[in-house]
């Protein structure tokens, strides 16, 4: 593997490959993700595949990597007719190896540009719908899962919990007595805690009677005990919703609902963003400004202007 050299001149020569592997030694020294480093490894897989293509040189070196390039990767993906989200998730993994690139001195500096997409409206749960998905089963006759998917589905409305951070809860990160839940995986790869409702604790408590396990074992597991897979939890909720009768189905769903009616109910938008996991607020203003319809509802009824309405009936006078 070839060493990272910080003077400008000689890295020129230097074969892209190579400086690839440089650059997901320093992924992970950064103590990055596996899932993150697969995807840059990926993306890199089909850009390098587009250079080969349009190279007449078999060693291709890092000289290569400039704005034109890049320019023209972007346009084979919109000619594919591929989604704007999916374009940009592409370019996003070769931008962070760009400006590595950039950042110790391989290739001059330019900007990647991403493709600007219009804000699509989230589709969330309406309370009719909530209303059917929070139905309780008889707990004396349904299966355990239904049961659990249940559970689950409370859950997520009550913590805003990514599928990867609920599938990861052990029991003992749970502190009934006080109400809080220690969340060890989260995407930003900081372990949080955040506080359970009185009534997700009540649900809680009487889940684990029928669960129940021991301290280590997850909260969420299969019928067998076994740690919920990402795959499994994804088709769980979707037999659950398919049963009765909703065509809506995802965790991410139920995510979106959380943070809607957290907004549309007077909610801290600074510590939605501590219980969502979000890095900053950008993805908690893309939710307000979402939801901004909604917010509308009841304007007149809690607007403060109108507590203070004159109830005097002259005329005003205006001179």
């Amino acid at each position: 593997m070839s060493k990272i050299n910080l003077t400008r001149g000689s890295n020129k020569d230097l074969l892209l490959d190579e400086v690839f592997e440089d650059f997901i030694t320093y992924s992970n020294s950064k103590n990055l993700s596996e899932k993150t480093i697969e995807y840059y490894k990926i993306n890199y897989d089909q850009f390098k595949s587009f250079i080969d293509d349009n190279s007449q040189s078999q060693d291709v070196t890092v000289e290569v990597l400039n704005q034109e390039l890049v320019e023209a990767y972007r346009l084979k993906l919109l000619n594919q007719g591929l989604a704007t989200a999916t374009i940009n998730s592409y370019l996003r993994a070769i931008r962070s190896f760009l400006y590595y690139t950039m950042k110790f001195n391989y290739i001059e500096k330019f900007k990647v540009n991403l493709i600007r997409a219009e804000d699509k409206i989230k589709e969330t749960y309406t309370n009719q719908e909530l209303s059917i998905l929070l139905q309780k089963p008889n707990i004396e006759e349904c299966s355990f899962s239904e049961y659990r998917n249940w559970v689950i589905i409370n859950w997520v409305l009550s913590t805003g919990n990514r599928s990867r951070t609920l599938r990861n809860i052990k029991i003992e990160d749970l502190d009934l007595q006080n109400g809080y839940v220690k969340l060890r995986k989260v995407k930003n790869r900081k372990q949080q805690i955040i506080p359970i409702s009185k009534q997700m604790v009540m649900i809680i408590t009487e889940y684990l009677q029928f669960r129940k396990g021991e301290d280590d074992h997850y909260l969420f597991c299969t019928q067998y005990g076994e740690k919920l897979s990402g795959e499994g939890l994804k088709s769980a909720i979707y037999r659950y919703n398919s049963r009765r009768g909703l065509s809506k189905t995802s965790i991410h769903l139920l995510r979106h609902t959380f943070a809607k009616l957290w907004i549309k109910n007077g909610g801290d938008i600074f510590r939605l963003q501590k219980i969502l996991g979000h890095k900053n607020m950008e993805m908690v203003r893309e939710y307000v400004n979402m939801f901004s319809e909604d917010l509308k509802e009841d304007f007149e009824k809690f607007n403060p202007i109108n507590q203070f309405r004159s109830t005097n009936k002259d005329k005003i006078k205006i001179d």
